[in-house]
């Protein structure tokens, strides 16, 4: 059994008709989970209040209080690839996370993801991540290294402030008129629930494909996504007839496999640029990996 080395946190929304227990919410929170679980995990201690007391099987649900435990999973492969430091001070550090290597703890992942390896590397324990990235894309991800500021970089993602550049190596079956797209869609969640899908409606994600250079089969775009809405990049290239290279998920779904090291989704985000709301600065951060056409 592998056991997380830092606790994950999740806040109890406010409702109108709470659960009967904290159990009750963490079995329908994470559906995943088997209840035995969460029943053994409870009784073990590895469920605790903010203040750091560990709950009973019996403990009432506390609305917009948060919860801290330790994740665990059987098994836990090792991601044989390494995050890069791009930029780090007392606010704020920008990482370079490999493909495969998930932001935070996620399913079979506990140890293994960037938010565990940059604490260990910075022993800043209050680091978050301020943005996310999907485990198979490589590229920029940004961390509050301050809580007192955390909000204001926060800030800029939720109010739009934020230019994001990222690069896809696709397939090239057909050769467009066009080389440059503007991509206006409503993305909500598909079947099974971790694909997203579009439907009619009022769209809710934006994003600007360009056609960077073709050979033979093979195409390199760049891609400017006004919305950040998941799987977005990847659903609106797939939409076009340009799927992602390795991309398991769009056009069709592909039978579940161990990961293939050697075969990466061909997405990376590249850059970022904005304005830092401490400093006042307009800054850009850039990565140096490159896909190959």
């Amino acid at each position: 059994m592998v056991i997380s080395e830092y606790h994950s946190i999740v806040v109890m929304p406010g409702m109108e008709k709470p659960f009967p227990t904290i159990l009750a919410f963490l079995i329908q929170r994470f559906p995943g989970i088997d209840t035995q679980i969460w029943e053994a995990r409870i009784r073990s201690g590895k469920v605790l209040t903010e203040d750091g007391e560990p709950i009973s099987l019996e403990t009432a649900y506390q609305p917009l209080k948060r919860l801290r435990y330790f994740r665990e999973v059987v098994e836990e492969s090792v991601i044989p690839f390494t995050e890069t430091i791009v930029f780090c001070n007392d606010e704020l550090l920008v990482a370079c996370k490999p493909h495969f290597l998930p932001v935070t703890p996620a399913g079979p992942y506990v140890n293994q993801c960037l938010l565990h390896r940059l604490k260990k590397r910075t022993g800043n324990r209050n680091i978050s991540p301020i943005n996310r990235i999907d485990r198979e894309t490589a590229g920029l991800v940004l961390f509050s290294m301050n809580p007192k500021t955390r909000g204001r970089y926060q800030a800029l993602f939720m109010n739009g402030k934020v230019q994001k550049t990222y690069d896809a190596v696709t397939t090239y079956p057909w050769d467009p008129k066009r080389t440059s797209w503007t991509i206006e869609n409503r993305i909500i969640k598909g079947d099974p629930w971790f694909r997203m899908k579009a439907v009619p409606g009022t769209p809710n994600a934006v994003s600007n494909i360009d056609l960077v250079e073709s050979r033979g089969n093979r195409a390199l775009f760049r891609l400017s996504p006004v919305t950040g809405k998941k799987h977005q990049l990847r659903l609106h290239l797939s939409g076009l007839g340009f799927a992602i290279l390795n991309d398991r998920y769009y056009p069709k779904l592909l039978p579940e496999r161990k990961d293939d090291f050697s075969a990466p989704l061909q997405l990376l985000a590249r850059k970022i640029q904005f304005t830092d709301p401490v400093s006042k600065k307009q800054v850009r951060y850039e990565s140096e990996r490159r896909l190959l056409l």
